[in-house]
């Protein structure tokens, strides 16, 4: 019995600690990020968190939903992979507590084709693939209506959906999906609204192969997000700090080339 309660009080204590040690912002930090471009971005500030005592952990995921999801659970400590609309979309649908910590780049939206060179080439009726939420099929209706191709309701409202447009001059057909697969829809459809980290993983160059493209000026900025009683955490900041220092702004303009630009 006297062996069964020390074993037993040693399993508490080793909780106890290791609660305590999460508490207290030790251990490796765990952030959740889309491979392209924000994965490779994390990897460069792995020597100056670890030059600070910090171990960063990089987990890769293939969606947009799950990075949000573990992190609302405490499987994360941060994500790296969205913008604020995307954010707001999120916590507003699922009551999440979730926060913007610091701005790092932007990936301007573009537009794709392989069966057509120019937008003036689409056919009427032809058939246009958007991402499936809310925040980004918006944002790729107003890139469409920056181009002329349509006319929307609302103006820059963000977040119009496809019931929202006014005028269809072409009677353009549109298809939404999730934003991973439109990649691989390429060939199914005349022009597909693709999100720049998906663009760069199925090897597009957005400056060369996109037929419209976000300018600079783009506000969807992608942000690093944590949990609300997270953000105070000194690691969170230590990776803030390093995601937009000089020499993170110096390695995505030259890796990149225009199609991830830096937050200002």
């Amino acid at each position: 019995m006297l062996r069964r309660s020390l074993l037993l009080s040693a399993a508490l204590f080793a909780l106890t600690a290791c609660g305590r040690q999460a508490a207290d912002g030790e251990g490796p930090l765990k952030v959740g990020a889309t491979a392209v471009p924000h994965a490779e971005i994390l990897e460069q500030v792995k020597p100056i968190l670890a030059a600070e005592g910090i171990e960063l952990q990089v987990v890769v995921f293939n969606d947009y939903v799950q990075p949000n999801t573990q992190l609302a659970e405490g499987r994360l400590d941060a994500n790296y992979f969205q913008t604020k609309p995307y954010l707001d979309e999120f916590n507003a649908g699922r009551g999440g507590n979730l926060v913007t910590v610091a701005g790092v780049h932007v990936e301007p939206l573009g537009a794709y084709s392989r069966r057509h060179k120019a937008l003036a080439e689409l056919p009427n009726g032809a058939e246009i693939a958007l991402p499936n939420d809310a925040s980004n099929t918006g944002r790729s209706l107003l890139l469409l209506q920056t181009a002329g191709l349509i006319t929307l309701k609302k103006g820059a409202d963000p977040l119009q959906t496809v019931a929202d447009i006014a005028n269809n001059p072409k009677g353009f057909r549109f298809r939404e999906l999730e934003a991973a697969t439109l990649p691989r829809v390429l060939d199914q459809v005349d022009l597909a609204v693709i999100n720049t980290n998906y663009a760069l993983d199925a090897k597009l160059s957005p400056r060369n192969d996109a037929l419209t493209l976000e300018g600079g000026d783009s506000p969807y900025v992608n942000y690093l997000v944590t949990r609300a009683d997270n953000r105070d955490d000194p690691r969170i900041k230590a990776l803030a700090a390093a995601l937009t220092s000089q020499r993170v702004k110096d390695y995505i303009t030259r890796t990149y080339e225009g199609a991830v630009i830096p937050a200002k």
